[in-house]
């Protein structure tokens, strides 16, 4: 399996890959073999509908937002490179070598930082508004079970963030 995935993939764009990403040569012939299992339509590129046939995202409350993080706006597919670069900001980063390698701009925390904050920013405004905040929290939390326990700490915290930026003024 991993041979063939690495024989579809030339040597010099899993050098790049390894560059780009931080992804070692072993982690991208496997992500590649999986990419090519997921793409029913054998066409190099993943649907929206490809990523729903994961159970695992398919189950997860936070599934939808996981699956969009790999779609540019208004994009319907995606392709390895795209999936490489999207899943290169779940590694953890190692220590020491923040902002030292050309995969910084996927792989430092400010950009993971950045991916998180825009998993939860529904709106895409560069603010999570309380809104969202709730939205987010009946996604984790349904309302059957923290109806308005979750809208008290949302509040305090936007509160407490408002005091707070104010006073560093």
């Amino acid at each position: 399996m991993g041979s063939r995935a690495s024989s579809l993939l030339r040597e010099e764009e899993i050098e790049e890959i390894k560059r780009e990403t931080g992804f070692s040569h072993s982690q991208i012939t496997r992500l590649y073999s999986r990419f090519s299992s997921l793409d029913k339509g054998e066409n190099g590129h993943l649907s929206r509908d490809d990523f729903q046939r994961i159970p695992e995202l398919a189950i997860n409350p936070l599934g939808d937002r996981i699956i969009n993080a790999f779609f540019a706006e208004g994009d319907d597919q995606v392709n390895f490179r795209g999936f490489m670069r999207t899943l290169a900001h779940f590694l953890p980063v190692e220590e020491g070598t923040q902002n030292a390698s050309p995969r910084e701009a996927l792989n430092s925390r400010d950009s993971k930082l950045r991916f998180a904050f825009s998993l939860y920013d529904l709106d895409k405004d560069d603010k999570i508004s309380r809104e969202e905040l709730l939205q987010d929290g009946n996604v984790a939390f349904p309302p059957n079970l923290v109806p308005k326990g979750l809208a008290l700490p949302t509040k305090k915290n936007i509160t407490d963030s408002k005091e707070h930026d104010r006073l560093q003024r």
